[in-house]
């Protein structure tokens, strides 16, 4: 069964489907665009990692001890009597504990020299949001625009704070940003919203070589298909996140012809 959405699927933006999309992406990515390269060249998954904010904790059952008391009886005679001190009850909290964060991305390396000459990242809602993930990110995003290496993210997500360009540019919900070592401080800006189809794009390389053309719509849609997100979607229901007016009215419209809501 095939998405129902004629570009980004925003059901797919579920932090509770997220993690695989973006895995399953990575690598659809990476394997798409390998047999277009020269031989010089090779495509490496590589992954980024830290300790995550509170708020993107896992939750540990750890015991502890809360001490109760009762209620003192009063008696009406004066003579003083032993009583034995009152048991400490356990009981099973949960705790935030930082949990290890790993993050994906691929480099497009030089076989000859292991010079990275393109990077490929696919935002994750840990890098568009205030904490470590945004600060992990920043930091690999000013190295890498720092050097000729060639750049290239991939924004499928509605929510957070998307990275900083200099320039205006219209608001989309979604957003491919193509930065060429040898353009900058310049760089392509590929918006699309929720109802229009992911734009393709051309992969940086060395000047001299051919560009492959990555048409990530129907990669996603291969992912879709081939990690059955249709079995593990509720159409009747609203995605989270949430969709803004005109965007619900005109996916509510489209679920029911294609008979996914009633």
């Amino acid at each position: 069964m095939s998405s129902p959405f004629p570009g980004m699927n925003p059901y797919l933006e579920n932090p509770e489907l997220w993690s695989e999309v973006h895995h399953r992406l990575i690598t659809a990515i990476a394997d798409a665009i390998e047999p277009q390269l020269g031989i010089e060249y090779r495509v490496a998954i590589e992954k980024r990692t830290y300790l995550g904010d509170i708020e993107d904790s896992v939750l540990v059952g750890i015991p502890d001890v809360a001490v109760t008391t009762k209620k003192k009886i009063s008696t009406k005679n004066k003579t003083a009597t032993a009583t034995l001190p009152f048991q400490a009850e356990s009981v099973t909290v949960k705790l935030p504990v930082p949990e290890e964060k790993k993050e994906a991305y691929l480099e497009i390396r030089e076989v000859a020299t292991g010079y990275v000459v393109t990077t490929i990242e696919v935002l994750s809602p840990t890098n568009k949001r205030t904490g470590k993930g945004r600060d992990a990110y920043e930091e690999k995003r000013r190295d890498v625009l720092s050097t000729p290496t060639h750049l290239v993210e991939i924004d499928l997500l509605r929510a957070g704070q998307p990275m900083p360009i200099l320039s205006e540019i219209p608001k989309t919900d979604y957003r491919i940003l193509v930065a060429r070592g040898n353009r900058r401080p310049l760089a392509e800006v590929f918006g699309f919203n929720l109802q229009q189809e992911i734009p393709q794009f051309l992969l940086p390389l060395k000047s001299e070589d051919n560009e492959p053309l990555v048409d990530l719509q129907s990669l996603l849609a291969q992912v879709y298909e081939r990690a059955r997100f249709y079995l593990a979607i509720d159409y009747s229901i609203e995605p989270v996140p949430a969709l803004n007016s005109e965007d619900k009215v005109w996916a509510g419209n489209l679920l029911k012809e294609k008979s996914l809501r009633n």
